[in-house]
């Protein structure tokens, strides 16, 4: 994580922010199956190998007021001894040992990992809820929801080797058999997808309609692969599926992710160095238009860091964000930048 780019001052360095998605990892175990990474993600995966809770907390601490974050799933230091349906619980284990080290003040006072979101397989059908229990169990105070993550596309170099996600995951009978468990147990769900299958997700909410759902990054827009060129094109599209989505009141957004390989957004990574003026520009459309169909309180900043460290640096990103909002009023930002979030994952006593 080489920042070298001269430091932007901070934008509104006082307005707090829960980031409601990162991750932490140690994928060095991994890196010799990729030695020549020709997917743009497997290189960033590459590069950020190992993304530890100090490497965080540097940019909690690098000037925004980072108040608290929420963990995404990420498979990371699942438990093999508990057999392939439990195995996630270790991710959630080593998570809540994070947050606990960030709740001891020790790392200043942001709450890192505040909300915990792991991942439960749920074409396990029902006996997904034994899964979802013992998640819970790992992080009672913490455990928030899963992930599931349905992102697919027909063309192989659009998401690379470490996705094998299913066609129509999302529509599947037992996929659905498995998501109603969530109900039961009053959790959340996250929704990752391509912004072709956005039907999907729209078709999902649908058929549960008291069923809290996460859209992550805008719908995923996309722009490498057989859709390289093609953002344009296929923003109408978008827009159509968004704002059908945001009519599902079930359903807020996570306003972000533009920064990753996937998007294009910018296309040449990090090693070009954009300002926050430049990205504020690019990712204006997609922003504006998430924030004008489900408004203001479903609607949530989010970094998914490291991952968008693909085409922003955590300061600089957060500084896109502000510039997008600077006409928004002050109750707009503070929903925006951490009401939303507290309320969907259950942090209220962050946000005040």
């Amino acid at each position: 994580m080489n920042e070298t780019a001269a430091p932007e001052p901070i934008l509104e360095p006082d307005l707090p922010i829960i980031d409601p998605h990162h991750h932490l990892w140690d994928l060095r175990p991994m890196v010799p199956m990729f030695p020549q990474p020709h997917h743009h993600f497997i290189a960033a995966l590459v590069d950020n190998a190992y993304y530890t809770f100090d490497q965080h907390n540097a940019h909690l601490t690098s000037g925004h007021n980072i108040i608290g974050t929420v963990f995404m799933e990420c498979g990371a230091f699942y438990n093999g001894a508990y057999g392939d349906a439990l195995k996630p619980v270790g991710e959630v284990e080593f998570v809540n040992g994070v947050a606990a080290q960030s709740a001891s003040g020790l790392y200043g006072p942001g709450r890192a990992c505040a909300g915990i979101v792991g991942h439960a397989n749920l074409m396990l059908g029902s006996g997904a809820g034994a899964v979802l229990d013992a998640l819970h169990a790992a992080a009672p105070g913490r455990f928030k929801g899963i992930r599931h993550a349905g992102a697919w596309d027909a063309d192989p170099e659009v998401l690379g080797p470490p996705f094998h996600h299913p066609e129509g995951l999302y529509r599947d009978t037992t996929f659905r058999t498995g998501f109603a468990e969530l109900g039961k147990r009053g959790l959340t769900f996250d929704a990752w997808i391509l912004e072709p299958q956005l039907p999907d997700v729209i078709d999902l909410a649908r058929a549960f309609p008291d069923q809290p759902i996460c859209l992550d990054h805008c719908g995923t827009p996309v722009g490498v692969g057989a859709y390289k060129g093609r953002l344009h094109e296929r923003f109408d599209i978008w827009r159509s599926n968004i704002r059908e989505l945001a009519k599902c009141e079930n359903v807020v957004v996570k306003l972000g992710g533009l920064a990753m390989a996937f998007c294009a957004l910018p296309e040449d990574g990090p090693a070009a160095g954009h300002g926050s003026e430049h990205l504020a520009a690019l990712w204006r459309p997609y922003i504006e238009t998430c924030i004008e169909a489900f408004g203001p309180q479903r609607a949530m900043f989010e970094s998914n860091y490291p991952v968008d460290y693909w085409g922003a640096y955590y300061a600089v990103l957060w500084n896109a964000f502000k510039r997008l909002t600077r006409s928004a009023s002050a109750g707009e930002k503070a929903a925006l930048y951490a009401g939303t979030a507290a309320r969907f994952y259950g942090l209220e006593g962050l946000a005040g």
